[in-house]
């Protein structure tokens, strides 16, 4: 029988980090966030070395992902993806800047080509991001697939405004770490 179902259920510690009554103002604060997602994830063995945090307006947390590709077995359940998902389902709505704006999304690593167009469709604003793609390949040893040669001058196009380099050392540390423990690449 063809199954016509899909169940995605993030790690219970997701919602215990993760407080959506607290307001994170500033840029760094919520890439940190996305960071320690991160740091969780591969530190509990519960999926790969990436977070993610989907922001409303007032700098609350709408939504947060974990990277869960291993233990979905599921090529598409990045962190990003899922923080997209779940704000989405939680706004009711499938691009999320027509329903508030300004949207953001932290990651705490360059989004991937799957990422990069999920940004675009999804209706974010402005793109916060903490390690590199370069950091991701170099350091863990992740293939990121083909991005477009300017892809921030891409998304700036769209109206999305992109800032790197937040957390950047500390989102680094998280890729070594999960590569030093032999993390799953896939």
């Amino acid at each position: 029988m063809l199954r016509t179902d899909l169940h995605i259920t993030l790690p219970d510690w997701v919602a215990q980090t993760v407080d959506v009554a607290i307001a994170y103002p500033d840029d760094a604060g919520k890439v940190a966030l996305a960071v320690e997602l991160s740091r969780r994830n591969a530190e509990s063995r519960s999926g790969g070395p990436f977070g993610a945090v989907v922001f409303g307006p007032d700098h609350r947390p709408l939504a947060a992902g974990v990277n869960c590709v291993v233990p979905l077995h599921n090529s598409l359940a990045h962190a990003e993806i899922l923080a997209l998902m779940l704000a989405q389902r939680q706004l009711r709505i499938p691009r999320l800047n027509t329903a508030m704006h300004p949207i953001t999304l932290a990651t705490s690593s360059q989004p991937c080509c799957q990422c990069f167009g999920a940004t675009v469709w999804a209706g974010i604003d402005r793109l916060l991001i903490g390690a590199r793609g370069d950091d991701v390949i170099a350091l863990a040893g992740f293939d990121e697939g083909p991005l477009p040669s300017d892809w921030i001058g891409e998304l700036n196009r769209r109206g999305i405004e992109v800032v790197r380099d937040l957390h950047r050392d500390a989102a680094c540390d998280v890729l070594r770490a999960y590569r030093r423990h032999d993390g799953a690449l896939y």
